[in-house]
């Protein structure tokens, strides 16, 4: 398994855009979570996103929601999660990249959840919520352990933090589509377009955009405009949650397949 940083090497000397699933942990149950990181992993994926079902998911819309509280209501905790991720890590091509707030990091301790983190394989963190003024708390250890922080960039943030935001994520920018929470668009706002463009101007680190993209051409247009990446969640969600564990898995497996045929062609 690659760093996020080199997985984005990768693909810029292929010219490929790449494509970045997120499933939530423990929906609906951590043996299909496993299996469900095997397949994104053989259809393509280049990065896994891994959501930590969290009681207070601010940044989550519905559906991830939903997903989030089931997978609490069955007692899935982050030792459990972080036990199958190391499980399955060795096997897999793709980095994984934790999703996770940051009220679980400074309830463990930062140290201590770094630490347990990358013993388990991950390579890489997002935590919508951290703070860019308290961001350096969690870059440098985070950096010493081998674990990339992708910060988070909204449509709605003033053009000098986004510079700022620019210079201190590690692995990729996170852009975010939309404003608002994580879930199914019919469309995209063009303001993604523009931010791209702002974007491009402060740096030359990868930007993946999230939040929004639910279907093939989603995928399609933002890497049209420029994106490094497309991130896709919650239609990665729903599939699992709408069917038994394996009708899910194999519509997950044909959803990543599609998106990925879609992004390769228009390369």
């Amino acid at each position: 398994m690659t760093s996020v940083s080199e997985c984005f090497e990768r693909l810029r000397s292929h010219a490929r855009c790449g494509l970045i699933p997120f499933i939530t942990a423990g929906d609906p149950d951590l043996a299909t979570t496993e299996q469900a990181l095997r397949v994104l992993d053989r259809q393509g994926a280049d990065i896994i996103e891994l959501g930590i079902p969290y009681s207070d998911p601010l940044a989550d819309g519905p559906v991830i929601q939903a997903a989030a509280t089931r997978a609490l209501q069955r007692g899935t905790r982050l030792d459990e999660v972080l036990m199958m991720v190391r499980r399955v890590s060795p096997d897999l091509r793709s980095p994984i990249v934790l999703f996770t707030y940051y009220n679980p990091i400074l309830n463990r301790g930062i140290n201590q959840f770094l630490q347990d983190i990358a013993a388990a394989g991950v390579k890489g963190l997002v935590v919508p919520d951290l703070p860019l003024e308290e961001a350096e708390i969690l870059l440098t250890p985070a950096r010493n352990h081998g674990i990339e922080v992708i910060l988070l960039v909204a449509p709605t943030t003033p053009s000098a933090r986004i510079a700022a935001i620019a210079e201190r994520s590690q692995g990729f920018i996170y852009l975010v589509s939309t404003t608002g929470v994580t879930g199914m668009r019919s469309q995209l706002e063009s303001r993604v377009k523009d931010l791209l463009l702002e974007l491009r101007g402060m740096t030359d680190k990868p930007i993946g955009v999230g939040f929004g993209i639910s279907q093939p051409e989603h995928a399609r247009q933002v890497m049209e405009w420029g994106a490094d990446a497309a991130i896709v969640g919650s239609a990665f969600v729903k599939r699992l949650a709408d069917s038994p564990p394996e009708k899910g898995l194999r519509d997950v497996a044909e959803f990543c397949l599609s998106l990925k045929s879609v992004i390769n062609s228009a390369n």
